[in-house]
C-alpha cells in the first residue's frame, strides 16, 4: 500500500490547524492550555501570547485567575523546563517526565558537584524546608547548612529537578511581578502523584497538537524515552515526508489543504510550535535557526513561517522581519500588531512600527 506523502506546506497547514494558529478557537483557556499538553512558561509572560493568538476573545485575566487560584500551574515538566499545564495536567506531566528530570541533573554541573551525595537525603531535607515557600537559592544556602562541602546552588537545584515542585503566585500572573518560590506540588494542592500515568495518552495528546510527526520528533518534544514501544502498540495512521522520514498521526487528525491563508501570528518566548519537533523546517527556514531557535526572543509567524521578532514596550510594537515582507504582509502584520495592543497593553501608544516600512502615508 503507498503511504502518502505530505510536503512542508501541508506539514506547516497541519502544525498551525493543531496550535490553534490557523483560526482562534473558542475555547475556554483551560481547554486550549489541556489541548497544547503544556504551554511554555520559562518567561512568565510568554503564556499570555501564546494563548493571546490562539484563543478567540483572550483576555489576560482569562488566564491571571486561574494561575493565581493554581488551577493552572507553572513548574518544570516536558525537556526539564518550565511549562503553564492544567492542575490536573501537572500531576500527569510530573509523573511522566520525573525520569526525564532526573536524568537531566544528573548530566548537569549540578548533578556532577553532588557526586556520591545521597540525593533521595537532600530531597527529603529540601521537601521539609519547603513547608515555608522558598526560592532555589534560599532553599540552596540552607541546605548548606547541612552539608557545607557541596555547592550551594547545586543542592537547590537537586529539589528542583527531584521533587514534584511548583512555582507559586504571584509569579506568573499578569501585570504582577514576584519571586520564583517554589513549593512541594502535592502538599500545596492536597492530592498524591498518580501511580499509572500513561505514556501512551502523552503521545497521542502530542499528535492531536503537533502532528503528523516522527517518532523523533515526540521524543524531541517528551525527552521520554521508549517512544517507538509506544508507538507500535498505538492505533496510527502513517505519512512520509518529502525526504521518506515516517510520520505518524492520530487517526482523525485534521489536515487542511495546504493553500489554506495563514494569518500572522505573533508568538511569545520558547512557543513550543517551534520546538516541538526534531524538524523545525515545517514552520522555521534554516536560514532562520540561528537568530530563533532556543533564544529567548519572540517570534512573528507569516504565511505560516517564523519571519520576524518583536518586541513589546510603552511605546507600542516593534516587529524587526527576518525576511522580505510584501506591502500586503506588513498591512496585515500591522493590523494583528495593533488587536494585541489593543488586547494586552491597552494603555500603551496604539502604535506598531515595522524596520523598513513606514505606516504613515
Amino acid at each position: 500500500m503507498t503511504v502518502p506523502v505530505l510536503g512542508r506546506r501541508a506539514l506547516n497547514r497541519a502544525l498551525l490547524e493543531r496550535q490553534l494558529l490557523l483560526r482562534r478557537a473558542p475555547l475556554p483557556v483551560p481547554e486550549a492550555v489541556a489541548h497544547l499538553v503544556a504551554v511554555q512558561a520559562q518567561v512568565p509572560a510568554a503564556p499570555y501570547l501564546a494563548l493571546w493568538s490562539r484563543v478567540a476573545g483572550f483576555r489576560p485575566e482569562q488566564l491571571a485567575d486561574p494561575v493565581a487560584d493554581l488551577s493552572m500551574v507553572r513548574m518544570p515538566s516536558l525537556r526539564a523546563t518550565m511549562h503553564l499545564t492544567t492542575a490536573d495536567d501537572a500531576f500527569v506531566l510530573r509523573a511522566i517526565t520525573a525520569p526525564v528530570l532526573e536524568r537531566v541533573f544528573r548530566g548537569s554541573e549540578y548533578g556532577r558537584a553532588l557526586a556520591g551525595l545521597d540525593l533521595a537525603e537532600v530531597v527529603a531535607a529540601g521537601a521539609e524546608l519547603l513547608a515555608t515557600p522558598r526560592t532555589v537559592t534560599e532553599l540552596g544556602r540552607e541546605l548548606a547548612a547541612r552539608w557545607p562541602d557541596r555547592d550551594p546552588t547545586a543542592l537547590g537545584y537537586a529539589v528542583q529537578y527531584l521533587a514534584p515542585l511548583l512555582q507559586l503566585p504571584p509569579r506568573g500572573v499578569w501585570g504582577r511581578s514576584g519571586r520564583a518560590l517554589l513549593a512541594e506540588l502535592t502538599t500545596t494542592l492536597g492530592r498524591p502523584l498518580p501511580a499509572d500515568a500513561a505514556t501512551d495518552a502523552l503521545v497521542l495528546r502530542y499528535l492531536r497538537a503537533f502532528g503528523p510527526a516522527s517518532t523523533s520528533d515526540v521524543r524531541t518534544f517528551t525527552d521520554v524515552g521508549g517512544i517507538r514501544d509506544v508507538v507500535a502498540r498505538l492505533d496510527l495512521r502513517w505519512f512520509t515526508d518529502e525526504r521518506g522520514r515516517e510520520l505518524l498521526d492520530v487517526p482523525d487528525g485534521p489536515l487542511p489543504d495546504p493553500d489554506t491563508p495563514a494569518p500572522p501570528r505573533f508568538l511569545g518566548e520558547f512557543d513550543n510550535a517551534l520546538l516541538g519537533h526534531d524538524d523545525r523546517s515545517r514552520i522555521l527556514a534554516a536560514e532562520h535557526r540561528a537568530e530563533v531557535l532556543l533564544k529567548p526572543v519572540r517570534p512573528l509567524l507569516v504565511d505560516g513561517m517564523a519571519a520576524g521578532l518583536w518586541t513589546s514596550g510603552p511605546d507600542g510594537l516593534v516587529v524587526r522581519p527576518l525576511a522580505p515582507l510584501s506591502d500586503d504582509e506588513a498591512a496585515d502584520v500591522q493590523a494583528e500588531g495593533e488587536r494585541m495592543l489593543s488586547a494586552l497593553w491597552p494603555d500603551a501608544t496604539q502604535k506598531v512600527r515595522i524596520e523598513g516600512f513606514s505606516t504613515e502615508g
